[in-house]
């Protein structure tokens, strides 16, 4: 996607990277979750989850179904996400509250179970994340042209959760989900969240 410029103003005037439009939702993600540490396993799962869900599609899609995904994918909870019947799974696709993609829901119960398998093995996502692609939040942009699609580190992380058994994760999505994460911050020079 291009944008016409690096930063746009806000509803409240703040400047803010140019994908963040002036809808108010797009908004209160910029600048309150994207591009934050997160360390909490669940929070990684059901984010790396709606990455996969996005693909495609452009994220302001997904984010106005979030909630109801949260509704109907039980909180992100990966141990009942693993337990989904085929039942379940033809009610999801059925569903019109999220995005109807057979392949996208069948992958959300194989990679809560390889979620499972990997938080069993090494204790914890977040630890496994780190080791796996180490910390590039000191890489940051000045331009929205600087922002890669991916990067060496995503194709790493997206060969690695191919390796444990994860769908839907190739390196642009494990680069969305590294931005999304706070793994690499790549807010634009003149974006208020910059400054932090």
């Amino acid at each position: 996607m291009v944008w016409k410029h690096d930063t746009v103003a806000g509803t409240d005037g703040k400047p803010r990277c140019g994908w963040a439009s002036a809808d108010p939702l797009y908004e209160k993600y910029h600048d309150k979750e994207w591009g934050r540490p997160l360390k909490d396993d669940r929070a990684l799962f059901e984010l790396l989850t709606l990455e996969g869900c996005q693909a495609g599609l452009s994220w302001i899609t997904v984010l106005r179904k979030r909630e109801h995904y949260r509704k109907v994918y039980d909180g992100f909870d990966a141990h009942k996400i693993a337990r989904y019947t085929p039942a379940k799974l033809a009610k999801l696709l059925a569903d019109p509250g999220i995005i109807r993609h057979r392949g996208k829901i069948a992958a959300s119960v194989t990679n809560a179970q390889a979620f499972l398998k990997l938080v069993e093995r090494e204790g914890s996502f977040y630890r496994w994340l780190r080791k796996t692609v180490g910390d590039q939040s000191h890489i940051r942009p000045k331009t929205l042209k600087d922002v890669p699609a991916r990067t060496p580190q995503s194709d790493a992380l997206a060969k690695a959760l191919a390796k444990e058994g994860f769908k839907f994760v190739g390196s642009t999505i494990c680069y969305a989900f590294m931005q999304a994460s706070g793994m690499v911050d790549d807010h634009v020079l003149g974006c208020h969240r910059r400054k932090e």
